[in-house]
């Protein structure tokens, strides 16, 4: 009897999993963390040229007609307003999100950034613009052209920055602070694009200049109170 049991209880400990290493765990939560706190960081660094990008594209609308900056900010506003008392259209952000995974589809790196990163809609009003200029030389087209660009800008900027900060984990805020401002960055740099192009009076090159100078101003500002130079 005292053999047979010797035996089973043998058996029974070849049965049980070993316990696993915890440390490849704790490597990859303290790497996770490192990289959040580099991630933060960069934010920071970001959140100047977010003011920046913000003054100087502000400072070159004014030379588009006062009318169409007028249906501009009409076509944000309404869609603020709609957001936060009416409707909120995630599904037109979802679309737009599968659409851009379809396109970028042949690269995985691209599949999970670009729906992010890239105004889907402004893209589309933008090239749609382009074409039906050719043939429509009335006043109304580009009054609409300009709604739509305001709207479909704020729906893409809100809906990203809801998506980023509803991720989970994301303690330190760090995704969401350089997430969003690496996404409105380029939004603001690829709509004052598109302007620069309809436009004749919209200069990019002025645009980038006076962004990277009210930022450089503010990095330098930063580095002499921190290091009293």
């Amino acid at each position: 009897m005292e053999k047979k049991e010797l035996l089973r209880k043998g058996a029974e400990s070849r049965l049980k999993p070993e316990p696993k290493d915890s440390r490849p765990s704790k490597l990859h939560w303290i790497s996770n963390k490192v990289f959040d706190i580099i991630k933060l960081v960069l934010g920071i660094c970001l959140l100047p040229f977010v003011y920046s990008f913000t003054l100087a594209f502000l400072s070159q609308i004014t030379y588009i007609d006062a009318s169409l900056q007028n249906y501009l900010w009409a076509g944000v506003f309404t869609f603020l307003l709609v957001y936060l008392f009416v409707w909120e259209p995630a599904w037109v952000y979802e679309k737009g999100h599968k659409l851009l995974e379809f396109v970028f589809s042949f690269f995985q790196p691209l599949v999970k950034v670009a729906p992010y990163l890239l105004p889907i809609y402004t893209i589309l009003l933008f090239v749609i613009y382009l074409i039906l200029a050719v043939f429509i030389k009335e006043g109304w087209l580009i009054n609409y052209t300009m709604f739509f660009f305001g709207l479909s800008i704020a729906l893409h900027l809100v809906f990203s920055s809801r998506t980023i900060r509803s991720k989970k984990g994301d303690i330190l805020k760090s995704n969401y602070i350089f997430g969003f401002s690496f996404i409105y960055i380029v939004n603001l740099g690829l709509f004052s694009l598109f302007l620069n192009i309809i436009f004749k009076d919209f200069s990019f090159v002025h645009f980038c200049n006076n962004a990277y100078s009210i930022a450089g101003s503010i990095f330098k500002a930063v580095f002499s109170q921190l290091f009293m130079v």
